[in-house]
C-alpha cells in the first residue's frame, strides 16, 4: 500500500466513525510559546482536551506535520528515527474512551476493507494498573494473556514515569499496538493514550480522575507505511527512498544501506525534508530559536556531503524531489520550491566557506588535547568555533564523540550567554495552569466586536492581580499591570502583527485604562491599572478603544497591504511577507528578498505605495470559506494558521489577503507614507520601516527642516547640499593629509544644482546622510562636528606655519650632545602625535645614537608628549617609555610604551615647558649610568 493511500484510508475510516477531519496543522506554531515546532499530533487540540475552547466537534482526526529533534543522533542510524514525520492521529474531547480506541484501532489495523494485518502478528503492552484496558484487549478483541504485556510508567504511562516523577497535571496511561513482521523485529506502530488522570503532587493517591476523560492516539505513517509496504526502514518507503537515490545521485555515490555512507545520504533525505518544509513556512535559517534548528539541520546535512567529497552547495537540488515525494498531501509546497531551493542555497554556500578552515581547527584542538592528555572539548573553543566559522556545537560534540572525547556543553552555554548568541529561549510548560488559565477553561472565549464599533457594553467576567484571580480589586501599586476579562470587548488583542488596542473599561464605580491587549486562545486579556474606585467581578462596564490611537495603526496596517503589493510587483512573486509589527502610524515589514533593495527600485516602491493611496480603492471585509478564499486569489503566508471560514481583506483590484486585524474604509484614509530604512534583518529577509498618516507628515516636515538648516550651515542653497558636503569632506580629509604629511590640499569641486519638490529633498537628505554615514536627522550636529573639526586642523597649520614649521634638520641642528649622544628635547608646534613620530623614526635613521624628546600642545586642555632612543641606546638599557612617564605626571597627565617609542598625554599644555625641561633632565640621568 503506497503512503498516500495510507493516510487517506486512515483519514477516511475515522471520518466513517464520526470524527471531524482536521488539516494538518502548521509545523511552525508561531502562537504557540511552549514549542518551536509542531511536536505531535494533539499540540493543536491542546485547549480543546483542557476544555478551553468551546467545542465545535467532540471527535476529530488529523495527519499532523510533526518536528521533533530529540532523538537526532539517531536520524540515519536506525530504521525509525526522524526529525519531520507525519502522525496519524483520532481524538476524543470527552466523549468515547478506552472500549471505542481500542477495538476502532484492531478494526482499521486488522479488517480487510481497511488495512488487513495479520491479527496473530500483533500484540499489545497496557499500563501495569490498568486493568480496563487489559480487559478491553482479551474480551473484545480476544487477544490472549500471551500477547498483552504489562509495562511500568517509564514505558506505558503520558507522560513518561508521570504518577512518580510528575509533572501535575493531566495525564494518563497508555497502550501501544506491536507488528511483528515475519523474521524481523517486532515495530511499534501505535501508540493509544488514556488521558483520565490530573496528577496533583507526591504519590501516593496522587492521580485524581478527571471529570472529562480524552482519547489522543497516534500511529506514525512512516512506521506503518514500511509494514505494509514490507521494507525494513522507513527511508525505504514510496516517499522516501526516491529522495535517498537522488541525493545518492547528487553526491556521486551509490546508496549501500549499511554503508557510511548510506546513512549519511538517510540523514541528508530527513534534514533536507524537514527544512523544505519549514522554510516554505518562511523560517530560513538563523541564529536563534525556530531559526537555529533549521541552520543546525542544513550545517549537518552540509557535513555529511562534505565528509562526501562535495564542495559545493548540493542539497538545495534535492527540493525538487521532496516536492515530488510529498506533492499528493501538500500541493502547496510546489509554489515555494524556487524560493526553498534558493534560501537553502545560500545558507549552504555560507557554509561551505568556512566549513573548511572549521574543521582544521577542530583536528588542531584535537591534536592539542591528545598531546595534554585532555579528554573534554572546553567550551569556549567551541563557542569560537561557532561565532567565527558557524560550525553548529552539535557536530562538534559529535566529532568530539567519534574519538570518545566529552564535549563542555555548560562552558559552551556559559560563553554564548556572554556573546549574546544562540539564544533558545527557555520551553514553556505544554499545559499551564495559572489564573489566566483557570480563567480561560471558566469561560472559554471573548466575543469581539472591534470590526463594528470601538465601544460596548460588557460584563467584568474577572481579574487577574499579581498571577492571582480576584473578586475585587483595590489597586495600590501600579508596578505590574493587572488583568481584566470581559465577555464582550471592542478592544483588538495583538495578532497578526498588529499592536494590541488601548482605552478604558469604565465600571459605576471604577476607571480602570488599558494599556495593551492580548489573546490567550479564545480568550482577550486586557492589561492595565486601575485609576479611580473600586471594581468587582460581575460589574457592568463600557469599553471604550482609544478611537485616534485605533485609526492610527488601521492607517499602518492597511499600509502594509498595500506595501506588500507593491513589493511584489517590483521584486517578484517571492518578495513574500515574513513578518510585521503595525503600531501608531508605524509599520515594520519584513520581507524574503537575497539582496539589498537598489534605491531606485525604492524609490518606484514608494511611489507605487502613494499611487495606491491616492486612487482612493474601497477597502472590505468579508468572511469567506477558506476555498472561496484561494480561488479568489487572497495572498496566503505560508505557516499562518487561518481559520475557515476566514477573514479577507480586499483593496480594489490589486490586493486580497486573509487577515483579522483592523483596517480602513479606503486607501485614501492612510493620508502620508514615508519610507524610512531598508536594511537587512537576516540571511535571504529584508525590512522596510515606514510611516503613514500625522507620523509620516511630521517627518515630511522635520525633513524639510533639516535640511533648510543644514543648508543655512553649509551657506548653499538645499539642492546644493550634498555637493558641499561631499567638499567639505574632502576639503577636511586634504587638511588632514597636510597636517599629517606637509602636503597641500587641492581645490573643492564645483556644486551642482537639483529639482525641487519634496522627494528629491528627502533624497538629498538621505543621500547627505549616507555620505556621512548618520542617521538623516543626525546631519546638522556632524556637520558642526565636521566645520569644528575643520576650524581645529585650520589652526595647527596655521601655528605652524607662524612658527616656520619643525623639521627633522631643525631638531637635529640644535641638538645637545652628551657623552656621544645627541640629545633631542623641543617642542614639536603645530604637530601631532603621528608627525611627531615620524619625526622620531627619520632622526634614529639619520643619526645614531639618538634620543628624541618631543611635546606640542593640542588645543586649550591637552597637549601630547612622544619619546624614542635609537636600538644601540635600547640595548644599553634606555627605556622611552620611563622617560615620557616622568615629564608626563608634570601635565597633569600619564602614558607609556616600548623601550624603543613611547606616548603619553596631559591636560595642562601651559606646563610643558616645565615637562621639557624636566626631560632633559631624566635623559641625562639615563645616559650617565
Amino acid at each position: 500500500m503506497k503512503t498516500d493511500e495510507l493516510r487517506q484510508l486512515y483519514l477516511d475510516f475515522y471520518v466513517s466513525k464520526g470524527h471531524t477531519l482536521c488539516a494538518s496543522d502548521v509545523l511552525v506554531p508561531t502562537w504557540d510559546a511552549s514549542v518551536l515546532f509542531t511536536p505531535a499530533g494533539m499540540n493543536p487540540f491542546k485547549d480543546h482536551f483542557l476544555g478551553k475552547v468551546k467545542l465545535e466537534f467532540t471527535r476529530a482526526t488529523s495527519c499532523q506535520k510533526c518536528l521533533r529533534t530529540g532523538d537526532i543522533e539517531n536520524v540515519g542510524r536506525t530504521a525509525y528515527h526522524h526529525t519531520f514525520f507525519e502522525m496519524l492521529g483520532n481524538f476524543s474531547f470527552g466523549d468515547y474512551f478506552k472500549r471505542e480506541a481500542i477495538n476502532w484501532a484492531w478494526e482499521f489495523l486488522t479488517d480487510k476493507k481497511w488495512l488487513g494485518l495479520d491479527a496473530d502478528r500483533l500484540s499489545v503492552t497496557v499500563y501495569k494498573d490498568d486493568d480496563e484496558a487489559a480487559k478491553i484487549w482479551a474480551t473484545d478483541v480476544k487477544l490472549p494473556q500471551s500477547r498483552i504485556q504489562r509495562m511500568d510508567e517509564d514505558e506505558n504511562f503520558w507522560p513518561a514515569s508521570a504518577p512518580s516523577q510528575g509533572p501535575d497535571g493531566v495525564c494518563g496511561p497508555c497502550s501501544e499496538i506491536y507488528y511483528h513482521p515475519p523474521g524481523g523485529q517486532e515495530v511499534e506502530i501505535w501508540n493509544l493514550v488514556f488521558t483520565q488522570f490530573n496528577r496533583v503532587g507526591d504519590p501516593p493517591d496522587n492521580l485524581r480522575p478527571l471529570p472529562s476523560k480524552n482519547i489522543d492516539t497516534g500511529m506514525g505513517l512512516e512506521r506503518t507505511a514500511a509494514t505494509l509496504q514490507g521494507v525494513d526502514t522507513n527511508y525505504h518507503i514510496d516517499i522516501l527512498k526516491p529522495i535517498v537515490l537522488a541525493a545518492a545521485e547528487i553526491c556521486g555515490r551509490e546508496y549501500d544501506p549499511k554503508s557510511e555512507d548510506g546513512r549519511r545520504l538517510r540523514r541528508i533525505t530527513d534534514h533536507v525534508r524537514a527544512c523544505t518544509f519549514a522554510i516554505h513556512e518562511n523560517v530560513y535559517p538563523g541564529a536563534n530559536k525556530e531559526k537555529y534548528v533549521v541552520k543546525r539541520l542544513l550545517r549537518r546535512a552540509v557535513l555529511d556531503g562534505h565528509q562526501m567529497g562535495l564542495r559545493d552547495p548540493f542539497l538545495h537540488q534535492l527540493v525538487p524531489a521532496v516536492v515530488a515525494a510529498m506533492r499528493t498531501p501538500y500541493p502547496e509546497l510546489s509554489e515555494t520550491a524556487a524560493r526553498v531551493a534558493e534560501g537553502i542555497k545560500n545558507e549552504e554556500a555560507n557554509f561551505f566557506g568556512t566549513i573548511d578552515d572549521g574543521l582544521a581547527r577542530i583536528g588542531k584542538i584535537f591534536k592539542q588535547m591528545e598531546s595534554n592528555s585532555r579528554l573534554v572539548v572546553d567550551g569556549g573553543d567551541a563557542a569560537e568555533l561557532y561565532t567565527t566559522y558557524g560550525v553548529p556545537p552539535e557536530l562538534f560534540a559529535n566529532l568530539a564523540a567519534e574519538k570518545n572525547l566529552a564535549f563542555d556543553w555548560d562552558g559552551f552555554r556559559l560563553r554564548m550567554d556572554e556573546h549574546g548568541d544562540i539564544s533558545g529561549g527557555g520551553r514553556m510548560a505544554l499545559f499551564g495552569d495559572d489564573a489566566v488559565e483557570s480563567l480561560k477553561k471558566a469561560h472559554k472565549h471573548t466575543k469581539f466586536v472591534g470590526y463594528e464599533r470601538t465601544e460596548t457594553a460588557a460584563e467584568l467576567l474577572g481579574i487577574v492581580a499579581q498571577n492571582s484571580l480576584c473578586d475585587e480589586l483595590d489597586e495600590i501599586g501600579h508596578q505590574q499591570p493587572v488583568i481584566v476579562v470581559l465577555d464582550a470587548t471592542p478592544f483588538y488583542a495583538e495578532s497578526g502583527g498588529q499592536v494590541g488596542d488601548s482605552g478604558w473599561i469604565v465600571g459605576e464605580k471604577f476607571k480602570f485604562e488599558v494599556t495593551d491587549t492580548q489573546k490567550n486562545g479564545d480568550l482577550v486579556l486586557h492589561f492595565g491599572h486601575l485609576r479611580e474606585g473600586h471594581m468587582t467581578a460581575g460589574d457592568g462596564v463600557t469599553a471604550t478603544v482609544d478611537a485616534d490611537r485605533r485609526d492610527a495603526i488601521r492607517r499602518a496596517h492597511s499600509a502594509t497591504h498595500i506595501l506588500h503589493h507593491a513589493l511584489q510587483k517590483n521584486l517578484g512573486a517571492h518578495a513574500q511577507q515574513q513578518g510585521s509589527k503595525v503600531e501608531r502610524d508605524l509599520l515594520r515589514f519584513d520581507f524574503t528578498n537575497q539582496g539589498a533593495v537598489p534605491q531606485e527600485t525604492l524609490e518606484k516602491i514608494e511611489a507605487e505605495v502613494r499611487g495606491r493611496i491616492s486612487v482612493g480603492d474601497a477597502i472590505t471585509a468579508e468572511v469567506v470559506p477558506l476555498a472561496d478564499a484561494r480561488q479568489a486569489g487572497a495572498m496566503m503566508l505560508f505557516g499562518e494558521k487561518y481559520p475557515d471560514p476566514v477573514r479577507m481583506i480586499s483593496m480594489g483590484d490589486f490586493s486580497k489577503e486573509l487577515c483579522g486585524g483592523t483596517h480602513l474604509p479606503n486607501t485614501k484614509d492612510v493620508g502620508q507614507f514615508e519610507v524610512i530604512s531598508e536594511e537587512s534583518v537576516s540571511a535571504g529577509t529584508r525590512r522596510i520601516v515606514a510611516l503613514t498618516g500625522t507620523l509620516a507628515k511630521e517627518h515630511a516636515d522635520k525633513t524639510e527642516f533639516v535640511l533648510s538648516e543644514v543648508a543655512a550651515l553649509l551657506k548653499v542653497e538645499p539642492t546644493q547640499v550634498p555637493a558641499a558636503i561631499d567638499a567639505l569632506s574632502r576639503y577636511a580629509r586634504a587638511l588632514k593629509k597636510e597636517v599629517n604629511t606637509g602636503e597641500a590640499a587641492g581645490d573643492s569641486p564645483r556644486l551642482q544644482d537639483a529639482a525641487h519638490d519634496h522627494r528629491a529633498h528627502k533624497l538629498l537628505l538621505r543621500e547627505t546622510a549616507a555620505a556621512l554615514k548618520v542617521s538623516p536627522f543626525d546631519v546638522p550636529e556632524r556637520i558642526e562636528s565636521l566645520v569644528a573639526e575643520i576650524e581645529h586642523l585650520g589652526a595647527q597649520l596655521a601655528q605652524r606655519r607662524a612658527s616656520d614649521g619643525v623639521t627633522p634638520e631643525s631638531l637635529l641642528a640644535a641638538a645637545e650632545e652628551i657623552d656621544g649622544v645627541r640629545v633631542v628635547v623641543a617642542e614639536a608646534v603645530g604637530s601631532n602625535p603621528n608627525m611627531m613620530r615620524q619625526m622620531i623614526d627619520r632622526l634614529r635613521k639619520e643619526a645614531s645614537p639618538v634620543a628624541v624628546f618631543l611635546g606640542c600642545g593640542q588645543g586649550e586642555d591637552k597637549v601630547m608628549l612622544v619619546a624614542g632612543v635609537s636600538r644601540d641606546l635600547e640595548e644599553r638599557g634606555v627605556d622611552s617609555g620611563r622617560w615620557v612617564r616622568e615629564s608626563a605626571a608634570i601635565v597633569g597627565g600619564s602614558g607609556g610604551g616600548k623601550p624603543s617609542l613611547a606616548q603619553a598625554g596631559g591636560k595642562h599644555p601651559e606646563k610643558l615647558p616645565e615637562a621639557l625641561a624636566q626631560a632633559r633632565e631624566t635623559i641625562r640621568a639615563m645616559l650617565a649610568r
